[in-house]
């Protein structure tokens, strides 16, 4: 796990969430799980903590809460940077790329070349590969293996398609610039046939990034699957900035059809409308696991924002992830849903310092601390039934003059986080920000799952239906936890508050 609060310097280093050791880090890449093993690769500048010289730096995990570090998978060179992309593992070896006796980890990702390269100023489609598990790379003598002349053709995301007896492997790539998914087939990852293209489509407002393609189950009813599309974007997100939308839908090994995309906008605005992975500032390039055991689809994301990613106040490292979470298609109102859990529980993964239970609370317009209940480190699980309140909710990592809200307006059905006073803002004029997201009741109550670290809050709202993901950076002493009403009175039930500071 990486340290919790080691040094004046270390302040913010997340103790539940991934960070680099001493540099930067961007999109997670080729997240795999192989011999036991979840293994992170990420976007990584091995020579500072701003963007640049881009590489695959990488991690293992037997939990996804404890990582090891290892040395750079993949390195930038004189004539390419190593943008996004995925790994898959050969086990028939189909790209012969593997040895009598051991199948190949294939990386297939963007090369990005450089001045100098008779390719400069192109993006194409390359691939590496490991015989040893995944901690050595080679790069292929063929490579790239996709070439369209184009500068914003990235991020290939690959996996195995079966169906009605046949069986390849597919790539979903993105033209960013163009708002367009692009899918090839191959049989061997090295040879690639162009099948299709899906957009744009919905939200279109910066370029399209870090697509994802996968099939769920709906309502874990395995005879009903469909198939869920991710594709970032950066900016024009519902919050501003960088996020990530979905469209679910039907791919019949060749093309994909959405049945989200909105046609029609019903008030509110387009971005309202649209299918968002999670709500907040600080989620994107998120994509998933290939091979996790059980068929489970776990995914991983990028918590921070392209526009103020190069100047939030952590050193020696720049920017965490995410937590993992296992996602799932539910039917809400008729339609299916993506829903998000936390993959594991950190309650019964870590040794806690103290847990905090509450069966009920009683507020009326006031807001109450809860001294036992005070922490750095939080998962915070709630049921809050609004009473008479116009506004209701929780302020976290509270101390003098400075706390991030929590809070559900009730007459606009809105989630919101406000993190305006919640510690050091001052870094970048975008950072400070009230951020919303729509939100209704079920039953008449507001089931929450929050869980908070050294510099984030990630918010799990009606069991994963709405997400909202923020970085914060207040004082190593604002630890206080307080549960609030305004207008009126509300109750708050369940309560249970797991400390790991």
């Amino acid at each position: 796990m990486t340290a919790s609060t080691a040094s004046t310097a270390e302040k913010y280093r997340p103790a539940l969430h991934f960070s680099a050791q001493n540099t930067w880090i961007n999109d997670p890449n080729g997240l795999v799980y192989h011999d036991g093993v979840y293994h992170l690769y990420f976007q990584n500048n091995p020579h500072g903590n701003v963007w640049g010289n881009m590489s695959w730096g990488h991690a293992t995990s037997e939990d996804l809460l404890a990582w090891t570090h290892h040395p750079v998978a993949i390195a930038c060179d004189e004539n390419e940077d190593i943008f996004s992309g995925s790994i898959v593992f050969d086990r028939d070896n189909n790209s012969g790329l593997g040895t009598a006796g051991t199948a190949p980890l294939v990386a297939i990702y963007t090369s990005a070349y450089k001045p100098g390269h008779a390719r400069h100023g192109i993006q194409a489609q390359s691939i590496a590969y490991s015989l040893d598990g995944g901690y050595t790379w080679m790069k292929h003598g063929g490579n790239p293996v996709i070439d369209r002349g184009s500068p914003e053709f990235r991020d290939p995301k690959v996996f195995r398609y079966s169906s009605a007896g046949a069986s390849y492997w597919v790539m979903v790539a993105v033209e960013a610039q163009d708002h367009q998914v692009l899918l090839y087939k191959s049989e061997n990852l090295l040879d690639w046939e162009f099948l299709s293209t899906f957009g744009p489509a919905n939200a279109t407002g910066g370029v399209w990034e870090c697509p994802d393609l996968f099939e769920l189950p709906v309502d874990d009813d395995p005879t009903r699957t469909k198939w869920v599309l991710i594709v970032n974007l950066n900016p024009g997100g519902p919050n501003k900035g960088s996020a990530g939308q979905y469209f679910v839908g039907h791919f019949d090994g060749t093309t994909f059809a959405s049945e989200s995309t909105v046609s029609e906008v019903r008030g509110g605005g387009p971005l309202s409308e649209y299918q968002w992975l999670d709500w907040g500032r600080d989620y994107y390039a998120a994509v998933s696991f290939a091979d996790v055991p059980d068929g489970r689809r776990l995914m991983i994301s990028w918590m921070n924002n392209w526009e103020y990613a190069n100047q939030i106040p952590t050193f020696p490292w720049r920017s965490p992830m995410s937590l993992a979470r296992e996602v799932s298609l539910r039917t809400v109102h008729g339609r299916p849903r993506l829903v998000q859990a936390p993959a594991f529980d950190p309650g019964q993964e870590l040794e806690s310092t103290d847990r905090f239970t509450q069966e009920t609370l009683q507020v009326h317009d006031a807001a109450l601390r809860l001294d036992q209940a005070e922490g750095a480190v939080q998962r915070i699980e709630l049921s809050i039934d609004p009473g008479t309140a116009a506004e209701v909710g929780l302020v976290v990592r509270g101390g003098e003059n400075q706390g991030t809200r929590i809070g559900i307006n009730i007459a606009q059905s809105r989630l919101f986080v406000d993190r305006r006073n919640s510690g050091e803002s001052g870094f970048h004029e975008a950072f400070a920000s009230l951020d919303t997201a729509p939100l209704r009741p079920a039953n008449g109550r507001y089931e929450l799952t929050i869980f908070v670290d050294h510099c984030s809050v990630e918010v799990f709202a009606q069991g994963g239906l709405v997400t909202m993901t923020e970085l914060i950076f207040p004082s190593p002493l604002s630890t206080g936890l307080s549960v609030y009403a305004s207008g009126g009175s509300a109750s708050f039930h369940d309560l249970s508050v797991v400390r790991f500071d």
